[in-house]
């Protein structure tokens, strides 16, 4: 049965939140951020499906969004890209959810760049190796490449260590390097910090990890001569990167809330959130 997540939380809620803050739960008191007339403009539902990558993302900016719009509620289907873009081509979601771009057979859509997608590659403290071409990533990651001497490092065997099966991340890295399906893996680690833990404890290992959670333990390579920062994914120079996009159909009738969703998302305001879910927002 497909899975739906369903984000929603009330004016109520939200009123509670501001009380527990120390902020008056008054039914005159707007959201932060908004203003009551905001409020009573918008509601109705902002009904999105797709990228399973994009989760943290889109709950967080829905949350945000729901504060400051009571009468708005936003939901998520975690489908996957491609049924995400089907489905705003249908019309059965408001707003498709893709971690890649459309495909030139995918017409008819409109994609929206609300965050990019940076994963760094990460490598021991003690691993000489400092810099990799994408395609010495792929030969490393698939076990074409088996010792670390092939591409310039100790005579030493290289351990492959990556997120389990349905992780974002594990879809983002191996889509980027192009090994979907053919990785090798020494360890298969459900979540990020074990990632890094695994390949701080272990000279010979390689992973990968969401730019933002990357610490000094381990060592950021840079991929192809160029450093894993928010710069270099806003800029386009660092290559281990996508975008997380709104897909909407073109010429197709959208609501205020559905807009207002939209707008939201590519504000500044959402910059922060976003950062705060682990992407890199769009340079402003």
């Amino acid at each position: 049965m497909k899975k739906l997540i369903a984000i929603v939380l009330t004016a109520a809620m939200a009123a509670t939140l501001l009380a527990g803050c120390g902020g008056a739960a008054s039914s005159s008191a707007p959201a932060a951020g908004s203003s009551a007339a905001g409020q009573a403009a918008l509601s109705g539902k902002v009904a999105t499906n797709g990228s399973t990558s994009m989760e943290k993302v889109i709950g967080a900016l829905a949350e945000a969004f729901m504060m400051e719009n009571g009468g708005v509620d936003v939901t998520y289907d975690p489908t996957g890209s491609g049924a995400g873009i089907t489905a705003a081509t249908e019309g059965t979601a408001d707003i498709g959810l893709s971690s890649r771009g459309l495909k030139e057979s995918e017409t008819g859509l409109t994609a929206i760049t609300v965050a990019l997608d940076g994963i760094a590659i990460i490598v021991n403290n003690n691993n000489p190796i400092a810099d990799l071409t994408v395609e010495q990533i792929k030969g490393l990651a698939n076990g074409e490449v088996t010792n670390w001497k092939e591409v310039g490092g100790k005579d030493a065997p290289v351990v492959m260590i990556g997120r389990e099966a349905g992780s974002g991340t594990r879809d983002g890295f191996e889509s980027i390097i192009d090994v979907k399906d053919s990785c090798k893996y020494a360890q298969e680690l459900t979540a990020t910090g074990a990632i890094i833990a695994a390949v701080a404890a272990n000279e010979n290992a390689i992973g990968y990890a969401s730019l933002s959670a990357v610490d000094d333990t381990v060592k950021a390579i840079t991929v192809e001569g160029v450093e894993a920062s928010e710069t270099t994914v806003q800029d386009g120079s660092y290559k281990v990167q996508r975008p997380f996009n709104f897909v909407v159909k073109e010429g197709a009738e959208q609501s205020a809330a559905v807009k207002a969703f939209i707008e939201f998302a590519e504000s500044k305001e959402a910059a922060d959130i976003i950062i705060a879910a682990g992407a890199v927002p769009l340079a402003k």
